[in-house]
Order: C-alpha cells, then structure tokens, then sequence
C-alpha cells in the first residue's frame, strides 16, 4: 500500500507557473506507474499526465501538452507536474494517483491509491 501526499498548489495570475509535487511513502515507490488528475469546479475528474515506472515514457492530456510537465524522482519517492502558461480553465483541485499495475493509464478506475488534492485556482 502507498499513502500519496500532494503539494504546491496556489492562486496564480494567467500566463503564470506552479509545481506540483506528490511524495509517496514506502518502499517500492518505483514499481508504481504515476498520474496527476484534476477536478475542476462542479466538473468530473479528468486525465490531466501520468509516467512509467522508469520515468522513461509519459503521456499528457491534449488539453496541456507544451505547457504541463510530469517527470519523478524515485530516490525521493516524488512525482512531479511542472505547470506553465496556466489559464483560468486549469482552475482545478489536483490529484496524485499511483497504479500498482504499471500502466500510463488515463482511466481514473485503472489508479488503487490516491492523494487528497491540492487546489489550483488561476485568475485572469
């Protein structure tokens, strides 16, 4: 089992940048696959990044590619999601998701454990 941690949110101006961080406790950190989903206000949580296990291959929502960033460090037990260029649209709650299968899912059913969220709010 893992516990995930999630940090870094804020309010931020358009055209702004925020990092998110996810630190996961346990051991075996690395044979998680990792993904970061968000809410936004009275929407459903959708498929925001996620990467390997290795950090080798990583997927991005059409909706951020060329402004989000997911990367992880497994000697720190953290996954990360760089936000740039951010819009009133990513005004979200953010969760760190883990799936013990490996996959670069973007299904949320496919992740067993998850954060409690950091909130996201961008003003334009």
């Amino acid at each position: 089992q893992v516990q995930l941690v999630e940090s870094g949110g804020g309010l931020v101006q358009a055209g702004g940048s925020l990092r998110l961080s996810c630190v996961a406790s346990g051991r075996t950190f690395s044979t998680y696959s990792m993904a970061w989903f968000r809410q936004p206000p009275g929407k459903e949580r959708e498929f925001v990044a996620a990467v390997s296990r290795s950090g080798a291959v990583t997927k991005h929502a059409d909706s951020v590619k060329g402004r989000f960033t997911i990367s992880r460090d497994n000697a720190k037990n953290t996954v990360y999601l760089q936000m740039n260029s951010l819009r009133p649209e990513d005004t979200a709650v953010y969760y760190c998701a883990a799936d013990q299968a490996g996959t670069i899912a973007t299904e949320r059913f496919k992740y067993e454990y998850w954060g409690q969220g950091t909130q996201v709010t961008v003003s334009s």
